[in-house]
């Protein structure tokens, strides 16, 4: 088994405490299993902190504030959890608030890809 960088697993833990609005919404919705699958918030994973981790099927949910807007180190680092077989799907904060059926059926249809292709 791998150690986990110290420095990571304390930030997730700080990260649980301290959620932002939108990622207090969202974690309502995927804590309940409505879609038939265990999500963890603030897993550390390959050297990075996923907001929304599904373990059996490789998929990081991510919230977004404007802050990720074009950001290189979001793309290096979702280049690194891909090459790890790992399927990353991020939405902004916003959409989260107003678009929520929109986010949920993404992610439904997601997991429902993953079930019936994995890898």
């Amino acid at each position: 088994m791998k150690r986990v960088d110290p420095y990571l697993l304390d930030r997730s833990r700080i990260n649980k405490q301290k959620m932002n609005h939108a990622e207090a919404r969202l974690w309502w919705d995927l804590r309940r299993n409505q879609f038939g699958v265990r999500f963890r918030r603030q897993h550390v994973a390959h050297g990075a902190i996923l907001d929304f981790a599904c373990l059996s099927l490789k998929l990081d949910v991510e919230t977004d504030g404007s802050q990720h807007e074009d950001s290189e180190p979001d793309r290096l680092r979702d280049g690194l959890l891909r090459s790890h077989g790992w399927t990353i799907l991020r939405f902004w904060s916003w959409d989260i608030f107003y678009k929520n059926e929109v986010v949920l059926e993404t992610i439904a249809c997601e997991i429902d890809r993953l079930q019936r292709h994995p890898r």
